[in-house]
């Protein structure tokens, strides 16, 4: 039999094929979306991500005979390491993540060696996958494998969860997303809501200014990190990641589908909607070459898309948990779902993820008629 080696990732090549494995081993599964590599590779590559400005990692592969056959990362954001401990993070917490594997004996190898390297980093305890910061690809899908994820959502083999659960790791925290048909309208209640927020001279709620890119993203990012700070797993975007989330992002921000509240002429929530990506990239196989780019940017001229996701909103701290809120939330989900069907063809959106403890953001869900279609996990386990 084949001897199992793990050995870290060193070289450029290395992370070619540390990007290349899950092309082989999910080239059967009709739901998985091939990212694009250039894009996967910025990910792990320190001078291409603002994540590792506060953060180290340590990729790994796993190889039987020059042959790989698993792969995963370790990483410690500092950041992290400063954060309330009753926020799952705190000082001694590492992660690990881009977990692939073709068998379970691969998998605990590896799940072995990315927790050696924590406890060498000083490390006391280990959550994951998180893949790589919480703002990326957290949690491990267990529910939801029949249809692809959305743009900047996971997907897994339905084996992981088991391995993981094998290696004695407890869940400790369910993220959700829900989907919603955007082609009708939402219940009367709800129209009732939207109206009298209309009648209010105190409320507007306008599209973002995409000509104005830096100085509407600096608004955004004021109301994120206060309405985002008591939550679980939050780690405030720094400057040199948020330069790269705006270039990666930029392409497919459309005016109408961003939309900030105002309350007395203050901004005090947002809502950010992306056309679906995954659904211009699937058959680009993760190569823009020789003619994905030529389709690619055909697509984000006037992208026509069957979904769309909203990855954020907030709403200032100061009026969470108040009429108010709920109010502007289903104003700025009603305008963008218009916007959504007459101008992009939108048939369903998804909205999260949704953190399972956040009773006002799965109320607002709930109360448009969505439903939970998809479920990650992130698990712990002390080292």
């Amino acid at each position: 039999m084949a001897k199992l080696i793990i050995r870290p990732v060193e070289t450029k090549k290395d992370r070619k094929i540390f990007i290349d494995l899950p092309f082989r081993l999910y080239a059967d599964d009709p739901h998985w979306v091939p990212p694009l590599k250039s894009e996967a590779l910025g990910l792990i590559t320190p001078e291409k991500n603002g994540w590792f400005s506060h953060a180290k990692a340590q990729l790994f592969l796993a190889e039987e005979d020059g042959r790989v056959v698993g792969r995963i990362s370790a990483h410690i954001d500092t950041l992290a390491l400063t954060m309330p401990p009753e926020q799952g993070f705190g000082p001694g917490v590492g992660q690990w993540g881009l977990m692939e594997a073709e068998r379970q004996d691969v998998f605990q190898a590896l799940l072995a060696r990315a927790e050696d390297w924590l406890r060498e980093q000083g490390m006391t305890r280990a959550l994951g996958p998180i893949s790589m910061s919480i703002w990326e690809e957290p949690g491990l899908l267990i529910d939801g494998y029949d249809h692809p994820p959305t743009i900047m959502m996971g997907h897994a083999k339905r084996e992981y969860r088991g391995w993981i659960e094998w290696a004695q790791y407890r869940p400790i925290k369910q993220l959700m997303t829900y989907e919603v048909d955007v082609t009708k309208q939402f219940p009367p209640i709800v129209q009732r809501i939207i109206k009298s927020g209309e009648k209010n001279p105190r409320i507007s709620v306008r599209n973002v200014d995409k000509t104005k890119f830096e100085e509407e993203a600096a608004i955004i990012l004021s109301i994120l990190n206060d309405a985002w700070r008591d939550n679980w797993g939050f780690v405030p975007l720094t400057p040199p990641e948020i330069k790269d989330v705006g270039v990666k992002l930029k392409p497919i921000v459309f005016n109408d589908l961003i939309r900030i509240a105002e309350l007395d002429g203050r901004p005090v929530a947002f809502m950010i909607t992306l056309p679906d990506l995954n659904e211009a990239i699937k058959p680009l196989n993760g190569n823009l070459f020789p003619f994905g780019w030529a389709k690619l940017l055909w697509w984000l001229r006037k992208p026509k898309v069957r979904t769309v996701r909203v990855p954020l909103m907030g709403v200032v701290k100061e009026l969470q948990a108040s009429r108010m809120a709920s109010q502007l939330a289903f104003m700025m989900i009603e305008y963008i779902r218009r916007a959504s069907v007459q101008h992009y063809d939108a048939k369903r959106a998804e909205i999260g993820w949704i953190l399972d403890d956040n009773q006002g953001m799965r109320s607002i869900a709930e109360t448009i008629e969505s439903r939970v279609n998809k479920v990650y996990q992130v698990y712990e386990r002390v080292l």
